[in-house]
Parts: C-alpha cells; sequence; structure tokens
C-alpha cells in the first residue's frame, strides 16, 4: 500500500516588478509504503500537537495542526526524533519561477500539475508489484481544478503502473490529515533552503530525501 501525501510551499505569482512573490516553488510528496509505518508518522503528528502545541496548562488557544513556516525548530526536532526510525521517503522538486517561460505564467493550474508530475515520476512505484496506491493532496482546489488534476495524473501515470494496481486520489482538510501536515513540514524545509538559503531544519531529514531537484 503507497501512502502519498502531496503538499506545496511558496507561491504561483510572477509579478516580480510591483509585487513580492516567492523566487521559488516547491512541491514534495512524503512516500509511505506500509500501514504501519503510516499509522506511526499518524501518531507521532498528533502526539507532537497534543503534547507541545496543546499542553494541558496551556490551552486557551486550540491550535489544530502543524504547519512548517509556523511551527518552531526546537518542536520540528521534537517530531523527528519519534519517526527518525521511520521508513519513509521524501521526494521533491522545486521551480525556479523567474525561468518559466512568459507564455505559461497565466496557467498556473498547469504549471503546479505538471510539477505534481515531475515529483510523481521520481517515485518507484514499480516496486510495490502492483500495490494499491493513494494520493493525498490538501482541499485547496475549486471543482474543475480538481478535476483537470485528477485526470492529468491519471493519464501521465497510466504508462508506469500495471492497469489493475487500484489509484485514488483524494482532496482532504490538512487539518484533518496529519500526513499532509508532516508533508508540510519537509516541504517547507527544502523551500527556505532554496528560497533563503536556511537548511537547518532540511539538515535534520536530509536523510529521508530521496530526491531534491531544481527545475528550470
Amino acid at each position: 500500500m503507497w501512502y502519498l501525501y502531496l503538499d506545496e510551499s511558496g507561491d504561483l505569482g510572477f509579478d516580480f516588478v510591483n509585487k513580492k512573490p516567492s523566487k521559488y516553488f516547491t512541491i514534495s510528496i512524503l512516500a509511505v509504503s506500509s500501514q504501519d509505518a503510516n499509522r506511526k508518522l499518524i501518531n507521532a503528528v498528533k502526539k507532537t500537537i497534543a503534547r507541545k502545541l496543546n499542553p494541558k496548562h496551556k490551552r486557551k488557544r486550540i491550535v489544530e495542526e502543524l504547519k512548517g513556516s509556523l511551527t518552531t525548530f526546537s518542536i520540528k526536532k521534537y517530531l523527528y526524533e519519534r519517526i527518525d526510525t521511520v521508513p519513509f521517503g521524501i521526494y521533491s522538486i522545486t521551480l525556479n519561477k523567474k525561468r518559466v517561460y512568459d507564455r505559461l505564467i497565466k496557467q498556473k493550474e498547469h504549471i503546479y500539475n505538471y510539477v505534481a508530475r515531475l515529483v510523481l515520476d521520481q517515485i518507484p512505484f514499480e516496486k510495490g508489484k502492483g500495490e494499491r496506491i493513494q494520493l493525498i493532496i490538501d482541499k485547496s482546489k475549486g471543482k474543475p481544478e480538481v478535476v483537470e488534476f485528477n485526470s492529468y495524473i491519471r493519464s501521465q501515470l497510466q504508462a508506469r503502473i500495471d492497469p489493475k494496481t487500484p489509484f485514488d486520489i483524494y482532496h482532504w482538510d490538512s487539518k484533518q490529515t496529519p500526513g499532509l501536515q508532516l508533508c508540510d513540514m519537509f516541504c517547507w524545509g527544502i523551500f527556505v533552503s532554496r528560497e533563503r538559503k536556511n537548511n537547518e531544519w532540511r539538515s535534520i531529514f536530509v536523510k529521508k530525501i530521496r530526491f531534491d531537484d531544481i527545475y528550470l
């Protein structure tokens, strides 16, 4: 069973003259290939939120999820120490936005879908021997964008996976999906290593990175 959690960091703004968009845009996938490992990751996220963000003596404001951009480095380390021995991999591609062709900058959904597919291309589904694949993405797209994303990803993966392999795509709320929160944490670490040249967090989980490259 493959559990694939997909998230992104940065933005897809391209107006570098009048606004201040990010220079890079990162899409990462947290890939887990067993139910036991997936359960351990989920439990680690839940325990971190309960013990570090919502301790019994500090519950004036309940924090519902982990966010890479908001979570302190010490809590990130606390979380990682609980999943260090769990088998999983991180696959990531960072888009250098200043090199995107002018004719494409207005097609943000197409860019997003294409980069997501490039990341999926790095995951060794062939070793899964026909096991079910679940791709889980944050619920942030409108219905037309969801249909387009699902259709594009399915069509691109057809050549790589056995037609009999069950392949499901879910768009879920990250607040209710610990795996997405964990992916967000790692994606943020890779993103800031490019955007701000800050490798502090990335260096902690670097051994879990299976692929990390810049596109364009």
